[in-house]
C-alpha cells in the first residue's frame, strides 16, 4: 500500500464526538461503495475496470481512499443543518449572473470568485478549502464565452494550503441542462447526480495526496440553454482556461508555477483529452506534467454507432444534444420525429441521470430519415471535428479504457484507445497505456476492483508520481 496522506489540521470548528465521527464516515463509505459497484455515468461511455499490469497503475485499497486525511475531513467537518440543505438545492446563486464582455478579455481571464462551503450528501467537510470561479474561455470558433467551475485545495499540516499540484479534473459529467455541474453538485445542489458519485474516490485520493482540483462546469452552470459538454473543442479549452483561473484567486495563493496534471474520465475525459493535445499551443505557460484519460469517446461517430441501440442509447442522443449548441449546422429538431422532439426538449432541460431512461431504444426510429445517426450528413462535421488523436500532447498520458469489447458497458470500441496511445506514441508522446478489465466476470467476481478502476482510481498513484 502506498504511505497514506497528511493528517490535516481542524480548520472548521471542535472535532465532534467519535460516534458522529463514526456516522459521518459511514456516509463517506457508502458513497464510495455506491461509486465502486454501480455503472453510472462513466460506465455508459464504456470505462472499466482491473489495474493493469503496472505496478503504478492498480487498484488501491481501502485504507487508501479512507486515508487519514480523509477521515479528518469528516471528524473535522460537520453536517449540514436542514436550512443549509435546502439552500444548497436551490438553483438561485446569483454568483451566476454574467457581467458582459468586451470581446477583448484573454482566455482563462477571472471575472468573479468567491469562497464556498462543499457540502455532498449533507456532510461539510473540514480541511478542505474552496471557491467558485467565472471565467473567460473560448467557443469552438475562439469565440469569447463564459464558464464557471470550482476549486478546491486540501489544508496542509500548518492548517493553510500547500498543494503539490494543480489538477484539471474533468468528471463524467453528460448533463445538458442548468444547474446539473460541478459547482453545483460540490455545494449542494444535484446531489443524486452520477457524475459527482464517481469523482468521490479519486477526488479523495487527489486530497490526500496534497493535491488541489479545479472542475470547469464547461459553461455557465446557471445557463438555461442547452450545455455543449460533448464538444471537445470547447470542453478542452474550458479546462486550460479553468486552471488559469484558478491560479488567479487571491485566497487560493496558487503558485505560477505549480505542476498541472489533467484527469478526464468518459465525457470528461474528451475534454481532457483535447486539452492535453491544444496545451501546447493554447496555454503553453502551463508546466502540464500529466493527463489521465479514461474511458473517453476517442471517435464520435465510433460511439454512436456502437451506443445506438444498446444499454447507453440515452447518453448517445444526449451526445448529439451536447454537441448541438456548438455545431448548429446539425439542425437536429428538424431530423426528429414528434416522438423523438419529445425527448429532445426534455433532454435538453435535464440532468444525466435521465439519461438512463432510454436503454436499447433503436435511434433511427427518432428520426424521420430513418438513418443511424452516425450517417447522418449534417453531423458529420461536428463528428469529425472532435475525433481525437489531431496532435500529440508534451505532457506524458495514460489511457485507460476497456480492453475488450466484452461487456454490455463496452460502449466505446477497445480499438479506439489502443489506435489513439499508437498515434500519441508515433507523434512524441510518452503514453503509457493500461487497459481494464470492463468483463461481466469481473464485476460479479471482484466487484471493489471493477468498480473503483471504472472511476480511474487506479490511475491516481501514476498521475501523483508524473506530475510532482
Amino acid at each position: 500500500m502506498t504511505t497514506p496522506g497528511k493528517i490535516m489540521r481542524t480548520r472548521h470548528g471542535a472535532a465532534p464526538g467519535a460516534a458522529r465521527a463514526r456516522r459521518w464516515l459511514a456516509v463517506a463509505g457508502s458513497g464510495l461503495v455506491l461509486a465502486g459497484t454501480a455503472a453510472l455515468g462513466g460506465a455508459a461511455m464504456g470505462v472499466g475496470a482491473t489495474a493493469a499490469a503496472e505496478p503504478e497503475v492498480r487498484t488501491p485499497g481501502l485504507d487508501e481512499v479512507l486515508t487519514p486525511y480523509v477521515q479528518s475531513t469528516f471528524t473535522d467537518g460537520r453536517m449540514a443543518t436542514p436550512g443549509e440543505v435546502i439552500d444548497g438545492l436551490r438553483a438561485t446563486d446569483a454568483f451566476y449572473a454574467e457581467p458582459p464582455l468586451t470581446g477583448t478579455e484573454a482566455p482563462g481571464t477571472l471575472l468573479k470568485w468567491k469562497p464556498v462551503q462543499v457540502q455532498f450528501g449533507g456532510v461539510r467537510p473540514g480541511n478542505l478549502d474552496a471557491y467558485k470561479i467565472m471565467y473567460v474561455t473560448r467557443g469552438v470558433q475562439e469565440q469569447p464565452v463564459i464558464s464557471t467551475g470550482i476549486v478546491m485545495i486540501p489544508a496542509g499540516e500548518s492548517g493553510a494550503a500547500d498543494p503539490s499540484a494543480l489538477i484539471g479534473y474533468q468528471e463524467a459529467n453528460d448533463s445538458v441542462g442548468a444547474g446539473c455541474h460541478p459547482s453545483t453538485q460540490w455545494t449542494g445542489g444535484d446531489q443524486i447526480d452520477p457524475a459527482a458519485h464517481s469523482a468521490l474516490g479519486p477526488l479523495a485520493q487527489m486530497f490526500s495526496k496534497s493535491m488541489a482540483v479545479v472542475i470547469s462546469d464547461v459553461g455557465n452552470d446557471a445557463d438555461p440553454s442547452p450545455h455543449g459538454v460533448f464538444a471537445g473543442q470547447f470542453s478542452g479549452r474550458a479546462n486550460l482556461d479553468g486552471i488559469r483561473a484558478a491560479l488567479q484567486v487571491p485566497d487560493a495563493d496558487l503558485p505560477a508555477d505549480i505542476p498541472i496534471g489533467l484527469f478526464g474520465i468518459a465525457g470528461g475525459g474528451v475534454g481532457a483529452a483535447t486539452a492535453a493535445e491544444i496545451q501546447p499551443r493554447y496555454a503553453p505557460e502551463l508546466d502540464v506534467r500529466a493527463a489521465v484519460l479514461e474511458g473517453m469517446v476517442v471517435d464520435q461517430r465510433n460511439f454512436m454507432r456502437v451506443a445506438d441501440g444498446s444499454v447507453g442509447s440515452g447518453f448517445a442522443f444526449a451526445n448529439l444534444l451536447g454537441l448541438e449548441p456548438w455545431y448548429p449546422e446539425m439542425k437536429i429538431d428538424e431530423k426528429l420525429t414528434p416522438l423523438g422532439r419529445q425527448i429532445a426538449d426534455f433532454y435538453r432541460t435535464q440532468c444525466q441521470l435521465s439519461y438512463f431512461s432510454m436503454p436499447f431504444v433503436p435511434l433511427h426510429l427518432l428520426f424521420t430519415s430513418g438513418l443511424d445517426p452516425a450517417d447522418i450528413p449534417d453531423f458529420q462535421h461536428a463528428y469529425d471535428d472532435n475525433v481525437l488523436g489531431r496532435s500529440a500532447p508534451d505532457a506524458k498520458v495514460l489511457i485507460t479504457s476497456c480492453g475488450a469489447d466484452d461487456s454490455p458497458m463496452s460502449l466505446v470500441p477497445a480499438k479506439d484507445s489502443r489506435e489513439l496511445a499508437e498515434k500519441y506514441r508515433a507523434g512524441g508522446t510518452d503514453v503509457t497505456y493500461a487497459p481494464s478489465d470492463c468483463s461481466m466476470e469481473k464485476l460479479l467476481s471482484d466487484p471493489y476492483g471493477w468498480g473503483t478502476d471504472l472511476f480511474g482510481m487506479q490511475t491516481v498513484d501514476w498521475l501523483a508520481a508524473t506530475v510532482e
